[in-house]
């Protein structure tokens, strides 16, 4: 198969120090890849080169056939054919703007000038909020919606054109286990339906542990690529930030032990257990 996404010799410096040098991945069609590692390892810095907004010190990326030097200019930003949800922050509550009107600007809002509803974008709205269990706020104000009720709306605007690959910068962030676990089926349905490749950045792999084909794991400059049994054990993690880290299984979920920033936990902090 044609991978969906295709990253070669790929590194990121900031301020003089290297993030990851020589990342090579390829992300095959229906394959979700979580992305895992503390703050400031590049996480947000590869979706968003990806997108074509930022760049990276080195290296290609080649996205559903559109290849960028991703040290060079970033050129035309962003694809119809991606889907990306950002980091998650609350709506002002005075946002004018009803839940539907967030959606709509996933179905039109490419289009230059005042986007006039055109026939069919309506009824396509309402197919996406149902699509999503947001039925019955899309005629609220925005604002006004939680957090889960607004990220809906997020995954429902991501996949407004039915993308072949989609990229999920921390979509899980501030939610509740229920919201959690709605979200992650949403994006895992549109990986199983449309064959999609799933590119999904998170700070706790739990709720996705079940999803997960392979694991990209940044961490104290370096990076290690590979399935969950692979990546997440005591050994390689241990070598990945160079001092002991433990890596506990209990009830069907991941503990991380002893990891030098809490963000590297693979849990939400008030899960997790320190040496």
């Amino acid at each position: 198969m044609t991978p969906v996404l295709s990253i070669s010799g790929a590194a990121l410096e900031r301020d003089g120090r290297i993030l990851w040098e020589g990342l090579d991945l390829d992300v095959q069609p229906g394959e979700l890849i979580a992305v895992l590692g503390p703050s400031g390892s590049g996480k947000t810095t590869l979706l968003r080169a990806i997108l074509g907004l930022d760049r990276l010190s080195a290296g290609t990326v080649t996205a559903l056939g559109a290849l960028r030097q991703a040290q060079g200019p970033s050129g035309r930003p962003g694809s119809r054919a991606i889907g990306y949800v950002p980091q998650q922050r609350p709506l002002p509550r005075d946002t004018a703007l009803r839940g539907r009107d967030l959606v709509q600007l996933g179905v039109d809002g490419h289009r230059f000038g005042v986007p006039f509803p055109r026939r069919g974008t309506r009824a396509r709205v309402d197919a996406l909020l149902a699509a999503v269990g947001a039925s019955g706020f899309g005629d609220r104000d925005a604002g006004v919606l939680s957090g889960g009720e607004q990220q809906r709306l997020r995954i429902a605007q991501a996949l407004a054109d039915e993308p072949r690959l989609v990229l999920c910068d921390e979509p899980l962030t501030s939610l509740d286990l229920a919201n959690q676990q709605a979200i992650v089926a949403l994006i895992d349905r549109h990986r199983r339906e449309k064959d999609a490749g799933i590119l999904f950045v998170t700070h706790d792999i739990n709720p996705v542990l079940d999803k997960v084909n392979r694991i990209l794991y940044l961490a104290n400059g370096q990076f290690t690529l590979g399935t969950p049994d692979e990546v997440l054990t005591t050994e390689v993690l241990s070598r990945l930030y160079g001092v002991p880290v433990f890596v506990l299984r209990a009830g069907g979920r991941l503990v991380v032990v002893g990891a030098p920033d809490a963000d590297a936990s693979h849990l939400h902090p008030d899960e997790e257990t320190r040496a």
